[in-house]
């Protein structure tokens, strides 16, 4: 995803590169949208996977640019993002423990007086008052 935001006056062009060769094929984008403040966003989308070595861009031009702007497709997450999976993750474990680890103490420590209780609710039926 190639996402443009905040730009004015309307007027942008993005567009993909394979490799330095401008992309035709596969490419979704949407209309510039206003954004109610007098700015505007596009997204464009490359329906594309990547052969190794290859190199996806995304170049975006615009009258108030001096050149375009050419960002390159890094397909590695971002630290933080890697992070937010390996802190998610391991609550995710963690949680499953502590759960399993509960309800074993709990079937463990009710095991014995749930079948008291049972007697002593089938002996209040049948005892008459």
């Amino acid at each position: 995803m190639c996402s443009a935001y905040r730009f004015y006056p309307h007027g942008i062009k993005v567009s993909w590169m394979r490799n330095g060769e401008v992309v035709k094929t596969d490419v979704t984008s949407t209309e510039e949208m206003p954004n109610g403040d007098w700015y505007y966003q596009i997204h464009s989308e490359l329906e594309y996977t990547p052969k190794s070595g290859e190199k996806i861009s995304c170049a975006v031009d615009h009258a108030g640019l001096t050149k375009p702007i050419i960002i390159d497709w890094d397909p590695s997450l971002p630290e933080s993002e890697r992070n937010k999976i390996a802190i998610g993750a391991s609550g995710l474990v963690l949680g499953i423990i502590i759960s399993a680890a509960g309800l074993i103490y709990y079937k463990k420590k009710s095991s014995g007086s749930l079948l008291i209780t049972f007697f002593i609710l089938i002996g209040r039926i049948l005892v008459p008052t």
